[in-house]
């Protein structure tokens, strides 16, 4: 029982409540203009790139080299995701987001300066690939330290809900790249072509400078400062996971393959799918996009109190049967060429089944390590699963979309069995006992 001096004080206790929210408000931001600097890509490579970058391509051909350039970011994830989790449980969270911030915003930026392949031919090309692999290796490293400042300094019973923010910045940074690319399809195709499209990339910029200086404010994660204090640190801590942790890694990636293949292919994909085989229109599919993220912007938060309340594995399951049942309603809804149905069909993916998936993701991910592997923990199973499935997400849709003669039924039976193995997985994970607080060392016998 505590006695009267241990007791925190009310300015204590004020100040404790600010520490959290700016922590969990700082992570939200972060997440946004990080996931707006990656979608712009995607919805560039599924609509301007291949003319761009690949001319001499016919259509299919060149839409696939530009979903190839798309995926090597993916692929550099895990990369990303060992390194700065080393380092993030050596060294500290904070410094690890601020490094990831500049490693996302400059290669954006550099992006819309890449002259076009007419000019400078296949470096053109190659330039883009090494900036989208610099993209990939800071995704990989930024996500588990948004998600762990945002938990770690959360009290008991919220890690939930703040540990939805940084997920719910995937909305907003959505919603910027789709109304920027939006606004630029408007123009003439000659001018989008030659230069309209570079504006949001390089006006990134911006968004970059604001990240900066919400994140500098954010003080480093207590549960690391606890585990520094009482020296419980680890030498290698990929090599601790791999060799202590292999069933919570595996059961990780099981759960995230299923969540990451669904969005991408219901958001990249379907967004080259709907305007070059259905012949939909790119802003009625832009626009689309931006309900389905304002619904998921909504719903994200309220998945992760609901984590809160039954538990975060339950709330997760309840995506991955949304996908089984969803996924042929997708394409049906596609298919009517009707902008109601495609809008509902948006806000059905993006704002109900993804954001039943990834709404608790980051605490139910996060509570099945212990705080000395954490930041390596979560970092590795999901960057390896986004690499399986989210790079591989658009072109292995294409391919099946082939294989079917046009019909997407393969895509939703594929999806479907992603669910499946996914809600398994789910249900194999522990619950949040990791978050119990770190044991103090033992007391030295007196001499």
């Amino acid at each position: 029982m505590m006695n009267a001096q241990e007791l925190p004080t009310g300015d204590e206790t004020r100040a404790a409540r600010k520490g959290y929210v700016t922590a969990g408000l700082a992570s939200m931001m972060g997440t946004t203009i990080e996931w707006y600097d990656f979608f712009l890509y995607g919805t560039a490579a599924a609509l301007i790139f291949n003319k761009i970058f690949f001319p001499s391509f016919d259509p299919i051909t060149g839409t696939m080299a530009a979903f190839a350039t798309y995926s090597v970011g993916f692929f550099a994830r895990p990369l990303g995701g060992i390194v700065f989790g080393h380092f993030g449980d050596k060294v500290g969270r904070k410094s690890m987001l601020l490094i990831t911030l500049l490693m996302m915003g400059v290669p954006t930026i550099l992006i819309g300066l890449i002259p076009s392949y007419e000019k400078i031919g296949y470096w053109a090309a190659v330039l883009l690939v090494l900036m989208r692999f610099l993209q990939g290796i800071a995704v990989g490293g930024e996500w588990g330290g948004a998600v762990l400042m945002a938990v770690e300094h959360a009290p008991a019973g919220k890690k939930g809900f703040f540990g939805s923010l940084p997920q719910a910045g995937v909305a907003p940074g959505l919603i910027l790249s789709s109304l920027a690319m939006g606004a630029v399809a408007k123009l003439p195709e000659a001018d989008m072509l030659s230069w309209g499209w570079r504006i949001p990339f390089v006006a990134s910029v911006i968004l970059l400078l604001v990240g900066w200086f919400i994140r500098v404010k954010v003080a480093e994660s207590p549960d690391f400062e606890r585990m520094e204090t009482r020296g419980r640190k680890v030498a290698l801590p990929v090599m601790e996971v791999l060799r202590k942790y292999p069933r919570e890694t595996l059961v990780v990636v099981g759960a995230r393959l299923a969540e990451v293949t669904w969005f991408y292919t219901t958001v990249t994909f379907a967004l080259a799918y709907a305007t070059g085989t259905l012949g939909i229109a790119r802003t009625v599919m832009l626009d689309a996009t931006i309900w389905g993220a304002v619904a998921a912007l909504v719903m994200m938060p309220l998945c992760g109190i609901l984590g809160d309340r039954i538990g975060h594995k339950w709330v997760f399951m309840l995506g991955t049967v949304g996908i089984v049942a969803c996924a042929p309603l997708f394409f049906d809804f596609l298919h009517s060429r009707e902008v109601f149905w495609i809008n509902v069909a948006a806000v059905m993916a993006i704002g109900v089944v993804y954001a039943c998936l990834y709404g608790p993701e980051g605490s139910l991910f996060a509570s099945q390590f212990p705080p000395e592997v954490r930041y390596t923990g979560i970092s590795l199973a999901v960057q390896v699963s986004g690499a399986i499935g989210g790079g591989l997400a658009p072109i292995m849709a294409t391919w099946l979309l082939a294989r079917g003669d046009g019909n997407p039924a393969y895509v939703a039976w594929y999806l479907g069995a992603l669910g499946v193995v996914a809600c398994i997985s789910a249900f194999k994970m522990h619950g949040s006992e990791r978050f119990a607080p770190i044991p103090k060392p033992l007391a030295k016998a007196a001499p």
